[in-house]
Order: structure tokens, then sequence, then C-alpha cells
């Protein structure tokens, strides 16, 4: 019976590294475990195996709960845990191919890519006259696969 309770508990340990180490490889070793722990249990009779069964389903889903809710309030989880959502959006090329022919300026130095602004609206672009310091008067020439190409005017 110690071998069954050893083989649930390295189980949930190597469940718990599942956590810090991606990959599926660690639950499937703990997943056998787990099955080798059943059928231990089974063989000393039903009722033992029963009990190992569901000993083992509900610690497994009792250690899931604490690893996706009271872990990541832990200082330690908030290292493992994303705290906050990205905002934003990608450019979108549709609609775009109207900036051909306008100017604007650039935002920050292109060397050769970075921010430009066109008719009060930010883009990345590439710059085709070489490295651009942050102000000059551009023209935007052309606009591909989400990339803005500018020139010097």
């Amino acid at each position: 019976m110690t071998l069954i309770f050893l083989l649930i508990f390295v189980a949930l340990v190597l469940f718990f590294g599942e956590l810090l180490v991606p990959g599926g490889i660690l639950g499937i070793i703990g997943g056998i475990f787990l099955l080798i722990a059943t059928v231990l249990g089974f063989l000393e009779g039903t009722e033992v195996g029963v009990f190992v069964l569901l000993f083992a389903a509900v610690s497994s889903v009792g250690l899931l709960y604490i690893e996706l809710k009271l872990l990541q309030n832990t200082t330690l989880g908030k290292r493992f845990f994303l705290q906050s959502a990205i905002e934003g959006t990608s450019q979108d090329p549709v609609g775009q191919s109207d900036l051909v022919g306008k100017e604007g300026e650039t935002l920050t130095h292109l060397s050769p890519t970075g921010l430009i602004s066109v008719d009060g609206k930010k883009y990345e672009a590439f710059s085709q006259s070489g490295v651009l310091s942050q102000g000059t008067k551009i023209k935007v020439t052309a606009v591909e696969s989400f990339r803005v190409a500018v020139r010097k005017i």
C-alpha cells in the first residue's frame, strides 16, 4: 500500500512540475504512475482499487485547482502567470493603399525602419532613402504586405 501512495505522490509532483517545464512529458509520466498505482490497488482488492482510483482523481483535480486558482495569487505564481493583457492591434494593410503619394514626417529615426506620421496616424515604415532622422519630411511610395515604404522629400 505504501508503494501505491508513493506512486500517487510522485505523479502529483510530476503534474506540478508540468507547470514549470511545459511540454507534456512530465504529465504523461505522472499519468502512467497514476495508472500503475490504480492497477496495483485493484490487485490488492476491488475496494482498495476503487479507493485508490477515487483518491488519485480527487487529488489530481485538487492539485489542478491549486495550480490554476490559488497559485496565481502567490509570489511564486505571479512569476508564472501573465498579469496583464496585451493591448493594441496590428497594422491592417487593407485601406492603407490610399497612403501612397501622401506626405508626412518621421516620428523616430528610420534606420531603415521606424515610425512615421501621415494625416495624424502612426505607421511603421521602411526608408528607401537610407537613414532618416526624426522630424524628416517624407513621402509614401508603396504599401506592401504590412510595410509602408517611404522616401525623403
